[in-house]
Parts: structure tokens; sequence; C-alpha cells
């Protein structure tokens, strides 16, 4: 490896971490160098994962950040265990998102799509993509994000466009894509339909509204329930429940349509809830997903009263027409109630469904769309996770995921967008007559209906190609078949000819996204990436897309492959902010990655996205967290300082073998030991997806055992007399240090390559590749230097010591004052055990220690009783017991006086009801910490008044 200008020991560097300088060194290195590339064709085995490729309008946000870091670190992890290990990287092209954020400068510039037309606007977003679309992968790169940047994929490149048409082509051939009138959800923002998954519901006060229905004959009427009385311009029918007893006489009867006059039937339907309302609802097959279900039951027209652009069309009537849907509404109420029509109003809560881009209230349509026909394809997919061949982490989500395909319906495929994978159908125009009309905009009119309109753009001078791409939709009646083809402009089978019209449609953006774990390595060509990579070893990823995305490429992977697309899919949860509310603009909450990156640092940031990342429960996250385990790395980066300043540059650690006597060295046996715990504990947290295990048990080891017991002990040897024990001491703290790095290298690239770099050439663990850390085999477990009884003894050790530094803590002796202390066991072999180690326990609890078999409790003197030892500290001149007792006594009155005015607080209703949740929550929290507090003190004080009575 090409080494970066770097000090060739710790000891040269700043006390403290700078993480800035060592991130843009290391990324490059490692880039330039290769070492995230994987190999098409190799004798290890595969591991591999392909990205959930962000949108290329995005920026990286907590989300993000979170699933890009679970995922570097497994395929950081998998790559240091010898795995030929991939992480395919790429960009979705984000059909509707993208168009909007072109439309919007187009806007800024005094012009629109229609006025460019359609092949300047696909080259102008080409040109955007080019110029902006890179942000987010260069912010996953400042992450730290280990991808094979070589082989980085977009959704609308040449490789994955052909994938696409020969998926949608094969379907097509199978019968399983079809083009079918059917109710869809249409954003008049967006101008296109919506896939149920891409409407977001949301709860809404609104009204309901009971509206009288006349009968014809001038007899008894019926009384129906409505949320939108807009849309009863269209009503074709009314229905009731054929069960329901309280319209078994009005089941036939015919009404008067209020406002229209028009004649209307009211017939029975199962899927009417006689509990809704009146248990009488009105029927709008055109505008409402459970109306036209009925409407196709029972023959019933389909009225549209509500235009593509939100707006109430001549047949809403011409007092209606022109007006946007709320105004119809106010005004369709207000007409009702001067007739006396509207029976009641009530309050309701519902909910209603919005665009997921531009958040515009959706509108069901009734259209000609392309759909997949979903069952077929569901089948497989759910009994591929039944049965076991895919693993969902955690399980509880198998259940979610079985009940949505369980209930799937078609998916609707096609967007009336420019931007995106166009459909490849064509239309003989030929053959068209009077079979193809045109609807949409032309620049800021509508078009209305060819052929008057056509006529009229042709007289204009626009060609017909012209025209046709500067249409918003292209509806062709049904006894018009579509040309499907893997070709451009494919003759016509019936006449020959060529003049054939393209579908100016475009796939959903998540149809080329189910292609993905397959596309991205070369299908429809069977590559050795295809046959080395496929299935995928894992998938992480956010639970929002498990129907959008994981459940499609689950359908897509098994039809075309004939094989999952991946083994295990690992859910994550979401990143909330301190208080668990969702992050967002308009709370003020988000908090920003890359701020925190340039803050505290990457590693930091990685560590606490991991070490927070519990199965199943979402992420509170704090800056005050992420600051911790900035206080974690800047522990690491001085430890091993301290290791590098006190061992020689030419030692070696490579003749150390599992056969090495730690002969007598309790300490080295110990840590030794434990670390080989360590290594196991995390390899099996990472098997499990459990991140914050895995960070746990490193965070434990280094800060707790390595740092605060191991590097404190080696002191003794270090600076004493003992040369063979100091040169063996050095061995292990280097030893360990190596190996602790390799473990915490996959959580914390950079520091971790930054400090392996300056360690002894000879104590580096050999890299295959190239001299990097990354590529240095991840520890694994090693059963023969496990030692039971060290530990156990070595942990005997500790409890003793850090009794007495409770004890010490407790009685406020100063830390530097070095006391006397009585250890007393009934235990031979603990008391042997202690004698062996009073050096370290005298030097490490700075005391003089007397130790022994049933040795009396000294007068005036505190006690800790473990289970097998009585520690005693003699307080009698060490501290003034009375003045103690009275600075306990002043800490208890401040503790009473902070309970007091919290109390008071709570004692006001108005705080209670009105201060934000997140304000009374932490209020009574600390209530809690106080009252503990202020127990702990006064059982201090307690003992206390209790030594200063016994007799000197």
């Amino acid at each position: 490896m090409t080494q970066p200008q770097a000090p060739d020991t710790l000891s040269q560097i700043p006390k403290s971490y700078s993480p800035q300088a060592a991130e843009d060194r290391w990324y490059e290195t490692w880039s330039a160098e290769g070492f995230f590339s994987a190999r098409d064709a190799s004798d290890h085995p595969a591991f591999s994962i392909v990205i959930p490729p962000p949108n290329v309008t995005g920026s990286l946000h907590m989300g993000h950040a979170l699933n890009a870091t679970l995922q570097d670190v497994l395929v950081r992890w998998k790559r240091m265990a010898g795995f030929n290990a991939l992480w395919l990287p790429g960009t979705d092209h984000a059909g509707i998102a993208t168009q909007n954020v072109v439309e919007k400068q187009l806007a800024g510039e005094g012009t629109d799509r229609h006025r460019l037309g359609r092949a300047d606007f696909t080259t102008r977003v080409w040109k955007w993509k080019e110029t902006s679309g890179g942000r987010i992968i260069r912010q996953l790169k400042r992450l730290g994000a280990s991808c094979d940047w070589k082989r980085e994929r977009f959704t609308m490149d040449e490789g994955l466009s052909r994938a696409v048409r020969e998926v949608f082509v094969r379907l097509f051939e199978e019968g399983l894509v079809y083009r079918g009138s059917y109710i869809v959800n249409w954003c008049p923002r967006c101008h296109t339909a919506l896939s149920d998954l891409e409407v977001e519901h949301e709860e809404r006060k609104g009204k309901i509204y009971f509206v009288r229905y006349p009968a014809a004959d001038g007899g008894p009427g019926v009384e129906v329930a409505t949320t939108r009385p807009e849309t009863m311009l269209g009503d074709a029918a009314v229905a009731v429940h054929p069960d329901d007893e309280r319209y078994t006489g009005k089941i036939g009867l015919v009404v008067s349509l209020p406002l229209t006059g028009r004649k209307i039937p009211v017939i029975a339907d199962p899927a009417v809830s006689p509990e809704f309302g009146t248990g009488a609802v009105k029927v709008t097959p055109a505008h409402d997903p459970a109306d036209f279900e009925i409407g196709r039951r029972h023959n019933l027209p389909e009225i549209t009263v509500i235009g593509d652009d939100g707006r109430m069309t001549a047949d809403a009537g011409e007092a209606f027409a022109g007006l946007d849907r709320t105004e119809c509404r106010e005004k369709v109420v207000a007409a009702l109630s001067a007739e006396g029509l509207l029976a009641a109003v009530q309050d309701h809560l519902h909910a209603v469904g919005h665009c997921y881009r531009c958040k515009t209230v959706v509108e069901p349509l009734v259209k000609d769309q392309w759909f997949v026909k979903v069952a077929p394809l569901a089948a497989p997919a759910i009994e591929a996770v039944e049965s076991g061949r895919i693993r969902i982490v955690p399980q509880n989500w198998e259940k979610t995921y079985f009940e949505w395909m369980r209930n799937i319906r078609d998916w609707c495929i096609s967007r009336q967008i420019w931007w995106g994978h166009r459909i490849p159908a064509w239309y003989c125009g030929d053959c068209r007559g009077e079979k193809i009309r045109l609807t949409g905009r032309w620049g800021d009119g509508p078009v209305g209906k060819a052929p008057a309109a056509y006529a009229r753009l042709r007289a204009q001078g626009l060609s017909h190609e012209r025209i046709l791409t500067g249409m918003d939709t292209l509806i062709v009646e049904r006894d018009v078949p579509a040309i499907v083809s893997r070709e451009d402009n494919p003759a016509c089978p019936s006449c020959g000819g060529k003049n054939v019209i393209q579908d100016p449609d475009v796939l959903d953006t998540w149809f080329s996204s189910a292609l993905w774990p397959f596309s991205t390595l070369g299908w429809p060509d069977r590559t050795d990436a295809l046959k080395t990579f496929y299935p995928t070893s894992a998938l992480v990823t956010g639970f929002d897309i498990l129907f959008f995305w994981v459940a499609r490429m689950i359908m897509m992977g098994l039809k075309f492959m004939g094989d999952v697309p991946f083994r295990d899919v690992y859910i994550h949860a979401l990143v909330r902010d301190a208080e668990g509310r969702k992050m967002s603009k308009s709370k003020g909450n988000v908090i920003d990655p890359l701020d925190i990156v340039d803050k505290h640092g990457a590693d930091a940031f990685r560590f606490t996205l991991a070490a927070m990342a519990a199965q199943g429960r979402d992420i509170k996250l704090s800056e005050e967290r992420i600051e911790g385990y900035r206080n974690f790395a800047n522990k690491i980066w001085n430890a091993s300082r301290f290791v590098l300043m006190n061992v020689p540059p030419d030692l070696s650690t490579r003749s150390v073998s599992r056969e090495t006597p730690w002969a007598g060295a309790l300490a080295d046996r110990w840590i030794v030991s434990r670390l080989s715990a360590v290594a196991g504990e995390v390899n099996q947290a990472l098997t499990d997806y459990r991140f914050n295990e895995a960070s746990a048990a490193l965070y434990q080891f280094i800060w707790h055992e390595y740092c605060d017991w191991y590097i404190e002990l080696a002191k003794i040897s270090l600076f004493g007399e003992d040369a063979t024990a100091k040169r063996r001491t050095q061995t292990v703290l280097v030893m360990v240090l190596e190996t602790t790095l390799r473990l915490l290298h996959p959580f914390m690239p950079f520091l971790t390559e930054e400090i392996w770099q300056a360690l002894p050439p000879d104590c580096r663990t050999h890299a295959p590749r190239g001299g990097t850390i990354m590529l240095a085999p991840f520890p694994a477990p090693d059963g023969s230097v496990i030692d039971r009884p060290a530990e156990a003894a070595m942990s005997k050790v500790m409890e003793a010591i850090g009794a007495l530094r409770m004890l010490r803590s407790e009685m406020s002796v100063p830390p530097s004052l070095e006391v006397a202390a009585v250890f007393s066991t009934r235990n031979e072999g603990v008391a042997a055990l202690l004698r062996e180690h009073g050096g370290e326990v005298g030097r490490l609890a700075r005391c003089r220690p007397e130790i022994g078999l049933g040795l009396a409790r000294p007068s005036k003197s505190a006690v800790q009783i473990l289970p097998e030892i009585e520690v005693y500290l003699p307080l009698e001149g060490v501290v003034r017991i009375e003045d103690e007792i009275a600075r306990l006594g002043k800490e208890i009155e401040k503790v009473d006086k902070e309970v007091f005015g919290l109390a008071k607080k709570f004692e006001n209703p108005d705080f209670v009801s009105k201060a934000p949740p997140e304000v009374v929550e932490n209020g009574r929290a600390r209530l809690a910490e106080l009252a503990e507090k202020r127990q702990k003190i006064g059982e201090q004080a307690a003992r206390l008044t209790e030594i200063g009575r016994e007799p000197s």
C-alpha cells in the first residue's frame, strides 16, 4: 500500500484525535488502492449487499446515515473475515421527485416542460443529474462507506434500462402486464397516477354530511351519509347492505339525485357497512375505490365529475364546472341547505390520502393505466419467507409482510410524467382511425380531445411527433392493441406499417428498483458477477419501504432468477430526536449528519448509530450521546498513545503463539482470555444483526477492562525493575491493542487505521492484499487462550479494589491520600489470592492493605460487604466525620429545595395540561432522580453518624 504521510508513532501527534485529516487521508488511500473492490471470480466465499439506492435528488439524512453505517459494518466485517465482499452502490432516478426539481427550475426561468418538449426536457433532466445528482454519493463517502464505487449503477443507465424493458416484455408476453381501465390514485399537482403505496394517509378533522335523496315518485326517500358531498354530482346509485332491515323495502327504489335531477337506483351490496352514518351510502364509481368495485358488480355508469387538474368537469353541471374541489364542496353544501336537503352535519376524523411527493390530496379517478397482475408473483414470495429461504429480522415484521402480501392488489405501474423508463408499447397510427385520443395540457391551455385538437395543433405547424411528445396523457381505446417490443419503433403486426406512436407514460420508479439485486449485476446476461454475488447475502433497509421495494424485489427475483434476491432482510428502526419525536423541518429538530461528522468525526457518529441500533426500538438521538462516543474515541487514542510511548519500536508480537505460557501473570492471562471472549461476542452479535450488542461488548472491554484495569495494572511492570515482566507486559499491551483495533475497525474505520499504522511493524497482523487494517483478518474467538480460572481470580481482585474505591468516594476521602485498609475473608484461597496481588490492590486502591482470615473490623471504619470479602476503611484521622455529616446535610437541603420547586409546578394543573409533553416527562424524571439521590445521601449520613458514635 502507498502510505499517506503520517507520524511514525502516536507519541508525535497531539494528545486528542483530530478526525478530519485522518478521514480525508485514509479514505483517499483506500479508494486509490482498490481496497473496496470485490472480484467477480474468487476462491473466497462471496458476501454481497446492494445499497438501497437513494434518490438522485437526495441529500444525506439520519435514515441514510444509519442505513449506510450498518451496511458498512457488515461489509467491513465480512471483508476482514476473508469473504469476497461486495457492497454495490447506486442511485435511483426518482421519477416524480426529479421531474419536480427540474420543473421548478424551469418555472423560475419563466417556462415549462410543455414549451420545452419531451426530448429537450429529458435532456435537461440528464444534465441536472450529471451536475447535481451525485451529492449524496459524496456524502456517503464522508461517512466512510466502503462501496465498490467502480460498479456504481443508476436505475436509468443503459444496462438497467435494458433489464427493465426485458422484464416488462416478458411479463406482458405471459399476461402478467396488462392495460386496462381502473380506478387509480391521481395526483392533480404531479398529473400522474400513484400506486397505493405512494399515497400517505393522514388523520384530518372533517365532516360527515347527511343528505336527503328524495324518491322519484314523491314518496319517502333515503338519507345518505358522505364525507365528500362534491362527488355526489357523479353518483350512480345509493347502496345499502342486503341484510340491513331498515332498508328492506327500499331496495329497487329510484331516487332523485339532488342538484342534478338525475334518477338513480337504490341497490344492495355486502360491501356497505350498516354502522357508517345512516347505513345508506352514495355510490360514485368514478371517484372512490370501493364504489368503483360496487359499480363494476352492478354495471353502473362511471361519471367523472372531477378532472385531472382537481377541478369539476362539465359533467358536474353548469353551476359547478371549473370549480376547485374544495370550492365545489362549499357550494354544494350551501345549495343542499338552501333546498332543505341537508339533514345534518357532524364532525368526523378520517384518513385523507396525500401524494407522497408533493403532499397534494389525491383524487381517485378512472384511468387507462398499465398494471402488473401481482397475485401469481405474490404466492411464491410468501412461500419464500414462510419456508425460511428469506429471514426477516426482527421476525415480528414477517406478520406485517404476510398481511400485506395476502391482500395485495394489482400494481399500477404507469406514470403520466416524462422522466423515467418509457413504457415499451406502441400503437399503429395507420390502424388508428379515431381510436386514439389525446388529453392533457399543451402549453398554458388544455388540448381537449382529438381529432379537433390534433387538427388545430397541426394547423399551427406542429409536427405529429411534437404534438404527441407534448401531451400529458395518451388514451387508447381498448380495441386498439398495444405493440409491446424489445426494440424501438416496431412494425405494426396488423398492417406492417411503421407509423407507430409510443405510449407516452413512464414506468413507476419502483418497477426498475424491484430489479436492483440482479439488474445491477448484469442481467439479462449471465455475467460472472451475477453467478458469484446472486442471491445477495443481506439487505439492510427501513420498514417504510418493506412493501414499496423489498416485497417487489422478492417477487421479481423469484420470477426472473428462480431464486430469492437475498437471504436476510434486516429492518432497522427510525432515528428520532432525543424526546422520541420524528425529525422534521417544521419541528426544527432535524440533525444534519454532516454537521455531526464535521463536529465530532465520522467514527464517533458511526459508533453512536451502531450502539443505539437495538432491534425493534427507535433510536432517540441526542448530540450528548454522540459527544460521549467522541470521548470514547479520545479514550482509545490516549490509551494507544500511552502504549506506544512505552514500547520499543522494534517490538514484535509475531513470535507469540497460542501456546505462549503467561506463567504467573494473572492480569495478562485475564485480558487475553477476555479479549477472545469479546471476539466471540462481537462475531455472534453481528451474525444476529445485534449491532448494539456488538458495540456494547467493544465499549465495555476497551474502556472498562483494557483502559481502566489492564493499562493501570500494566504500569506496575512497565515502571518496575523486572525486565522480563516489563517485556511480557509490553507484548500483551500491544497484542491486545492490535487485536482490539481489528475488532473495532468495522465500526470506527478511520481511527483504527490511524492507530494501527502507528504500531510497530512487527506487531501488525499481516494483511494479504496490502498493509491496511481493513484487509487484516477479523479476530475470531480462540478457545486455547480462554482461561476461566484467571477471569474468576481477576474478577475477585477487581471486586476488592472496586469496593475500597467506592468507600473512598462515599466517605469523601481525597483521591491522592494513601489510606490503611483491611481486607478480611474466611476463604484461604481468596486470602492467598489477595496477598499475592497485594501490590496491585495497594497501587490501584491507593492504600496500605492488610489481608487476612477473619480480621476484626477497626473502630470508626466504613464497611463494604462482598460475597467472600469484607472491606474496612478506617476513617479516624482520614476525614472529619462531623464536618462530612454537616456537608451531607447541606446537600440534602439543596435537593429538598429543588424538589419543592418542581413539586409546586406539578401542583399547578395548567403546567401538566399545557406544558409540552417532553417538559412534563423530563420534570417527572428529575423528581425521581432527586428522590433517589436524597435517599443515598441520607443513608450515607446515617452511616457516618453511626460510625461517629463508636468509641475510638
